[in-house]
């Protein structure tokens, strides 16, 4: 092989990794700026007493990433600072990221309302749909991150 061939293969390699690198980078980006703008229940602002014991975060527990279909199903549990959502997510992004179909999801029974329906004082005007007009901000972080 050729100085230039092999060149141009260390060049593709390079490539494939920054790729890799810039698409997991978007990906937690979304997952972060979600759980950031997720609302944690808080008991003090409902009409009815929350149930004992009641702790929040089990909406922020539920985002979901999915590879290749929608994930299904609910999280049991909470998570009120979504730390260990955001892991969870972390690493289910794999190595060769690029490529790939990628999906968020929350599957709880009242996200609609959060997002749609003004349910949540803390997200009163939802959160996907605002994370959907940073997208374009968030891949150019990534892929500037991702630069040598």
């Amino acid at each position: 092989m050729s100085t230039f061939a092999l060149d141009l293969a260390k060049f593709a390699e390079k490539a494939k990794e920054r790729a890799d690198e810039a698409v997991g980078a978007v990906v937690v980006g979304i997952a972060a700026e979600l759980d950031r703008r997720s609302p944690v229940g808080d008991a003090i602002y409902w009409k009815h007493p929350a149930p004992k014991g009641y702790v929040g975060g089990h909406f922020r527990a539920n985002w979901q990433l999915a590879i290749g279909s929608m994930p299904n199903g609910e999280v049991p549990g909470v998570d009120p600072t979504g730390a260990a959502t955001q892991a969870r997510i972390m690493a289910a992004i794999p190595d060769e990221a690029s490529g790939l179909v990628y999906y968020i999801a929350n599957n709880v029974p009242y996200a609609q309302r959060i997002e749609y329906d003004s349910w949540s004082r803390q997200a009163p005007e939802g959160l996907v749909g605002l994370t959907v007009l940073m997208f374009q901000e968030i891949v150019e972080r990534a892929v500037a991150e991702a630069k040598p």
